[in-house]
């Protein structure tokens, strides 16, 4: 880990109670990686704190099965950027928490440049306190086989989300980008926008985009996009938008998918 001044690194057991703050493992592997991991990453940017240089987060393998946890907490009204750059060979299932406090301003650039044998399964959830703001850059290109579960859930009135995703799958790749949204506080914002394309034969890309607007999130504003291109036969999109509405007093809430490709005549002048 990279950090600049002032941010707090540090190394803990199991019994932190910072872990798990932001949410609980939702499917076997991720439970698989809350229970197999022996020490978890804490990173935390203490209150009114505003980086002007981005922490930074290396994530490299080296053959093998490996765990992780990790944890980046923002206390009130501070601001940070955060990049976690995944390299290497590796069999990895990881869960990463991020916790805003109150006023609290964050941007994670998660990037999966995997070498092409890698397996990388990861639960990635955000708790966003009141008037906080998270924005989230997921990019995948590598990989053999790489899925992503990122959570959201709010703490408080006024919260705002971007959720952004790109995402390039070659041939005999698999790449799963499945989401949740869950609006359960009132008067709170979410924008979610994954673009992907594909090519070679057995490239498999699978979005899912789950929005939850619960009976007592009144005033929620909300969107969710996906958009796929094919560029070439042999590749496969699954796309699924969800929607699920529980109180009519909102904002706005909607949801959109496209998946195409180009004819043959557009390829050649590309």
């Amino acid at each position: 880990v990279e950090a600049p001044a002032g941010v707090v690194v540090e190394t803990v057991g199991r019994d932190d109670a910072r872990l798990g703050r932001a949410g609980t493992p939702v499917d076997r592997v991720a439970a698989q990686a809350y229970s197999a991991f022996e020490k978890a990453g804490v990173i935390t940017v203490p209150k009114e704190t505003v980086l002007t240089e981005p922490i930074r987060v290396a994530v490299h393998g080296e053959g093998g099965v490996a765990y992780g946890h990790q944890v980046v907490e923002l206390g009130a009204f501070a601001e940070a950027v955060v990049v976690i750059d995944h390299t290497g060979d590796a069999v990895l299932a990881a869960n990463v928490d991020y916790i805003l406090g109150d006023g609290a301003k964050l941007t994670v650039v998660s990037v999966q440049d995997w070498d092409d044998n890698a397996v990388h399964v990861g639960q990635h959830n955000a708790l966003i306190g009141r008037d906080a703001t998270f924005k989230s850059f997921v990019v995948t290109f590598g990989g053999d086989l790489v899925r992503l579960h990122p959570r959201v859930a709010y703490a408080g009135t006024g919260g705002e989300v971007e959720l952004f995703g790109l995402y390039f799958t070659d041939a005999g790749q698999h790449q799963e980008h499945r989401l949740l949204v869950d609006h359960n506080t009132p008067h709170c914002k979410s924008n979610v926008a994954y673009k992907g394309a594909l090519q070679g034969d057995g490239a498999h890309a699978v979005w899912i985009g789950d929005v939850l607007i619960e009976a007592k999130a009144e005033g929620t504003d909300t969107y969710e996009m996906n958009r796929n291109l094919v560029l070439t036969d042999g590749a496969r999109v699954d796309s699924v938008p969800n929607l699920e509405i529980e109180t009519g007093e909102i904002v706005g809430a909607g949801h959109a998918s496209a998946t195409g490709r180009f004819d043959d005549e557009q390829l050649f002048y590309l």
